[in-house]
């Protein structure tokens, strides 16, 4: 972490995950409004997208410019000499990556970054591959919290016989990345283990479908082991992907400690989002550990904890903003909204990859 040589209100801050699919939204959108509505913020908020129809790189009541980035599947030399050539242009203090997809790449660049004058708050490698999908339920078990009932495989044909080795249906089927469905029968797992693994590869995760209600977490890690600003969700209305649409503020004390008991055995740094199911029983399962801020963050910022704004903070070596324990009862209910964009500032996203005109 850089010795802090910009007030935080001063600072040019990037922001990727400036996606808004209404049924899987980036997060991106949400940190910068976040970061924006704070009275004092005097900065430049960066747009870092991936498609040239993430409308976050056309808002300019919420960023200054935006700019598009090479697929993680590109590589990383691409990737690093893109932020090269964006910080010319922009002189960024402060990256804030918001995709799970891009979180390894940034932790391997992570020095070089840095050479180019930008900081970010990252967990380590070995902190990002505890939480992955494949280590979790290990991980979890360490930290002594409990996670559903998992197995790996390479073959559909366990979909068929699965009843007799003690897996019943509905199960849930995840890839090891990224996408997960329910499945109730063998014909609908097995379509979703071909689905899955043809975009994401094998192994494919099968987990026991744990009933209840799902409650969700954010806060950051400070490196530590301590868990800073906790603010606790439960869904009142999801998109076919699960992704909250509606979703309120709550105190969850089974959610609040486990949370800290992960957080306290990773010792993770920067954002995060812990997602858990409470059965019908009362006990908690960690379903997901999400290396970075929600979509739902601005709930954050709106009951009371600025965690974007903290994250600033921490990283300018600033006294923190105070952090207080949010009301429950606080409701977001999210929204589409079209931005207009003219077909010149489309086309020079298009060509050029960048915000290189002033829009309407």
């Amino acid at each position: 972490m850089k010795t802090a040589s910009k007030k935080v209100h001063q600072l040019t801050v990037a922001i990727t995950g400036m996606n808004a699919r209404a049924d899987n939204p980036g997060p991106g959108v949400a940190v910068a409004r976040c970061l924006r509505e704070v009275a004092k913020f005097e900065g430049k908020i960066i747009g870092l997208g991936y498609d040239v129809l993430d409308p976050g790189l056309f808002q300019t009541e919420l960023t200054d410019a935006g700019y598009l980035l090479p697929y993680p599947s590109a590589g990383e030399h691409e990737l690093l000499e893109r932020l090269q050539y964006i910080q010319e242009q922009e002189q960024i203090d402060i990256l804030i990556p918001c995709l799970d997809a891009e979180i390894l790449s940034m932790i391997h660049l992570q020095d070089q970054i840095a050479e180019l004058g930008i900081t970010m708050l990252l967990p380590s490698e070995a902190q990002l591959q505890l939480r992955n999908k494949d280590r979790l339920h290990q991980f979890a078990s360490s930290a002594d919290v409990k996670t559903p009932k998992q197995t790996t495989i390479t073959s559909s044909s366990f979909f068929y016989d699965c009843e007799k080795k003690g897996w019943s249906y509905p199960l849930v089927v995840k890839g090891q990345f990224y996408d997960a469905g329910i499945a109730h029968n063998p014909e609908q797992a097995v379509g979703l283990f071909h689905k899955i693994a043809a975009v994401w590869g094998m192994p494919i995760l099968v987990q026991k479908l744990i009933e209840g209600d799902e409650v969700n977490l954010t806060g950051l890690g400070d490196g530590k082991g301590n868990l800073l600003g906790a603010v606790m969700m439960r869904k009142r209305a999801v998109t076919e992907k699960g992704k909250a649409w509606a979703g309120m503020t709550v105190h969850d004390e089974g959610l609040l400690q486990a949370a800290q008991k992960l957080v306290a055995a990773l010792k993770w740094s920067g954002p995060l989002e812990v997602e858990m199911m409470r059965d019908k029983h009362g006990d908690y399962y960690l379903i997901e550990i999400n290396p970075r801020f929600p979509a739902w963050i601005y709930l954050a910022k709106a009951s009371g904890n600025n965690l974007p704004w903290t994250l600033l903070e921490m990283l300018q070596q600033q006294p923190l903003s105070k952090l207080t324990a949010p009301v429950a009862g606080t409701l977001f209910i999210r929204y589409a909204q079209e931005v207009i964009v003219s077909l010149a500032d489309f086309e020079a996203m298009t060509m050029t990859g960048e915000r290189a005109v002033e829009l309407l």
